[in-house]
């Protein structure tokens, strides 16, 4: 039998391991934030029944949805032809790949309500799946760090998360932009230029402004039914310019008779104020054509982009009144953020922001000469591990050169040699492999002189 030649599937990685030392610095990151705001971890299962899933993200949405084929041998003794036909469409798939993790921590809330305090803070770091077209920072399989709130409608809970995103990415050390806007804004435009129905095809062609431009949005919005005159109407609002609260009072006058509007401007003017209250030092811009094309969204929406990198958002979310109610549980409103740790990845590799220490776990590599030289260090090998120094010990007797050029490669920084002149003298040559110096280091003084220059 022929060899099967190794491939991934498209728009999927492989993690190394400076990668992955990398990811677990951003995963820390966002971690250490999410906890001192008070959330605590759950997680749900990477796969979902497709009746959970399916109608929570737009029609654009369930298009990207991975689907399961049913286990066992379903398809066995099936005839592509009359009530098998039907049988196979009926019940080809009823799981899907989770396409986020908004939805299934819905679903998770419903069924362990009576276990809940309320309101309930979650974080929940792990993979989700979209069958989207493969790019630079947008790949199928993906991570996403999600922290919601939910059984509280006060504002104070969105302006926590505006100052959560500017704790994360100061942090990171990412210098980013947060834009904000308000699902009933979107909702009032439709209503004004008498529209309503029409609410979801407006989000979702304003939502991709910055990707295809306003021409192609406008073009996108007379496909989907609009006239001429209501794509007129909404330029001048989406386009507003100015401060935010030049912009505020603007919409104020256009929803003057608007009663949604005038509500979403309300709770807009209530975020900005915690904001302040918060002494939050972060570039906060109210954006009228941020829409975030996801069905479930109700009032306020983030998104967050890289100032110094060509990427797309790298975090976003909003508010959701009612996410709850499809599983059966009524007015239970929450509020959360995502944060797109895959394009996060990207932008710290872009502004080489990765800390350099990164690059090796192990920080010290005992060579190894033979038996008796093992016998010399490896008590000293525990030693460190127990006073939390990475360490190894080259495995096997090799040239000196093999085992240089190993912790080379590994980007090991110090270099411990104990030879046989080593022994003698009771001590340890101690090599930074980085500026080439040599150190003769007494036994008993190794683990003090490692702590001071590691």
């Amino acid at each position: 039998m022929a060899a099967t030649k190794p491939s991934l599937p498209k728009g999927t990685r492989d993690f190394s391991p400076l990668e992955m030392s990398r990811r677990n610095y951003i995963f820390t990151a966002i971690k250490s934030v999410f906890e001192l705001y008070g959330y605590a971890p759950i997680e749900t299962p990477s796969m979902e029944n497709l009746s959970t899933l399916m109608g929570k993200y737009g029609e654009e949405g369930d298009k990207l949805l991975f689907k399961i084929l049913n286990s066992g041998d379903f398809l066995s003794g099936v005839d592509m032809e009359g009530k098998d036909a039907k049988k196979l469409t009926t019940a080809f798939c009823e799981k899907g790949l989770r396409y986020d993790l908004t939805v299934p921590f819905a679903r998770y809330v419903v069924m362990h309500q009576n276990e809940l305090t309320f309101p309930f803070k979650r974080y929940q770091i792990q993979p989700v799946w979209r069958a989207d077209r493969p790019q630079k920072g947008r790949y199928r399989e993906f991570f996403q760090c999600d922290a919601d709130i939910i059984g509280s409608k006060s504002m104070v809970n969105e302006a926590e998360l505006v100052a959560i995103i500017y704790d994360v990415f100061k942090a990171l050390k990412i210098n980013v932009v947060i834009k904000l806007n308000n699902r009933k804004i979107l909702t009032a435009i439709a209503e004004l230029i008498g529209a309503p129905e029409k609410i979801i095809d407006i989000t979702v062609a304003i939502d991709k402004l910055d990707k295809i431009g306003l021409d192609n949005v406008n073009k996108e919005l007379i496909e989907k039914g609009l006239t001429p005159e209501m794509v007129d109407k909404i330029q001048p609002i989406i386009l507003l310019s100015g401060s935010n609260e030049e912009k505020i009072q603007s919409l104020k006058k256009v929803f003057q008779n608007n009663e949604i509007g005038q509500l979403g401007i309300s709770e807009l003017e209530l975020v900005f104020d915690y904001v302040k209250l918060m002494n939050i030092n972060c570039d906060l811009e109210l954006d009228l054509t941020l829409a975030r094309g996801l069905n479930y969204y109700t009032g306020a929406i983030y998104e967050v982009k890289a100032k110094d990198a060509a990427m797309g958002s790298i975090s976003g979310g909003g508010r959701y009144d009612d996410l709850t109610g499809i599983f059966g549980l009524k007015n239970m409103s929450g509020v959360g953020i995502s944060f797109g740790a895959d394009r996060i990845y990207d932008v710290l590799l872009d502004l080489n922001l990765f800390p350099e220490q990164l690059a090796s776990l192990t920080k010290v590599l005992f060579c190894n000469f033979g038996k008796e030289e093992e016998a010399y260090a490896i008590p000293y090998l525990s030693q460190l591990r127990k006073s939390k120094i990475n360490c190894e010990i080259y495995p096997d007797n090799a040239k000196l050169n093999k085992q240089f050029s190993y912790a080379d490669n590994k980007n090991i920084p110090f270099v411990v040699i104990c030879g046989e002149n080593e022994m003698i003298e009771n001590v340890f040559v101690v090599k930074n492999m980085k500026s080439g110096e040599q150190s003769k280091v007494k036994k008993e003084e190794l683990i003090s002189f490692l702590k001071v220059n590691i």
